[in-house]
């Protein structure tokens, strides 16, 4: 025989206020981490720290110094690398760190936030 009444899956009123609290404070705590992420400066560097690149959280690069002595004209290639490879770093370096303060706070969800990670 069927039961009658109850709430559909079972859940009861105070269980989805209770999972609603949860996800809003969840959301907030996003927001907080997100909005601290984006201050954040990343360095990096390649070729022995010939090349060093920072970005911040927006992963827009702020600074590029370039050490004198890698500097040669007739091998713009090696320095052309040198510095993609070190803007690279940096971005992942700002990604591996979005990816781990995020993860503490859904518990490692992942994808299941609208793809955030």
């Amino acid at each position: 025989m069927a039961k009658r009444g109850g709430y559909p899956g079972g859940m009861m009123p105070g269980n989805m206020n209770n999972l609603m609290k949860q996800a809003q404070k969840m959301q907030r705590q996003m927001e907080e981490t997100q909005a601290e992420l984006e201050e954040k400066e990343y360095e990096a560097t390649s070729g022995g720290g010939v090349v060093k690149v920072k970005i911040n959280g927006h992963k827009e690069i702020t600074e590029i110094t370039i050490a004198e002595e890698v500097v040669d004209p007739d091998d713009i290639e090696m320095l052309q690398d040198l510095i993609m490879a070190a803007v690279n770093e940096a971005i992942r370096a700002q990604a591996d760190d979005e990816r781990e303060q995020l993860g503490k706070i859904t518990g490692g969800m992942g994808g299941g936030l609208g793809g955030l990670f």
